[in-house]
């Protein structure tokens, strides 16, 4: 993934152009209330570019959010959308494989959009490794990607494409499985694409 390509993604496309544009992530909110995260709760939406979840949370009363995007350009549409509501929002534009997360400092971590792109698998380790450096033990990962039926490519770049279980397999044993998920999202122009959702809790 490189920051050339998605900066010139994000500025070329409106939003109801991308295909994962959604009015609302209804799983991952849905998982979200699951964990029984308090108000309080740091949260961190990764690859949340022009997504709708920080809106949704904002509203739910969340007030300890993230959002990281390697896309400047995809931070700015989302803040502006926000307007005032924005300056309480922490937006982080930087890569989820280098940035230096504060070690155990989010209660839940979630990724609707970007593992599936990691289709190098030191770059899954990698990705694992900050996951495990920023999560607090007993903190909750919710991650989305695509299913063995979902698309082989996406945004001219190529994907990985998961089972349930190859999911949780690629984060290991230290992440218990609560729950997994197989959906259909259909995109702003009518097709659909197959998801996997894992929702699961980091050990001690």
């Amino acid at each position: 993934m490189t920051k050339a390509h998605w900066e010139r993604l994000y500025a070329s496309k409106a939003p109801d152009a991308l295909s994962w544009t959604a009015p609302h992530l209804d799983d991952s909110l849905a998982y979200i209330g699951r964990t029984g995260a308090v108000p309080d709760a740091a949260i961190v939406d990764v690859g949340g570019g022009e997504a709708t979840l920080v809106d949704d949370l904002l509203d739910a009363g969340y007030r300890r959010l993230t959002v990281l995007d390697i896309s400047e350009t995809a931070l700015a549409v989302c803040r502006a959308r926000l307007g005032e509501r924005a300056a309480g929002v922490t937006w982080l534009a930087a890569d989820v494989l280098s940035h230096a997360f504060e070690p155990r400092s989010v209660d839940l971590w979630h990724d609707r959009a970007v593992f599936h792109f990691l289709t190098d698998e030191r770059e899954r380790e990698r990705y694992v490794a900050q996951v495990l450096r920023a999560l607090k033990p007993g903190g909750h990962a919710i991650v989305g990607a695509f299913g063995p039926q979902g698309p082989l490519q996406c945004s001219g770049l190529p994907v990985a494409r998961y089972s349930s279980d190859a999911l949780h397999d690629a984060f290991g044993a230290r992440f218990r499985l609560l729950d997994h998920r197989t959906t259909l999202h259909t995109t702003p122009w009518g097709a659909t694409q197959q998801f996997v959702y894992c929702y699961c809790r980091l050990e001690h």
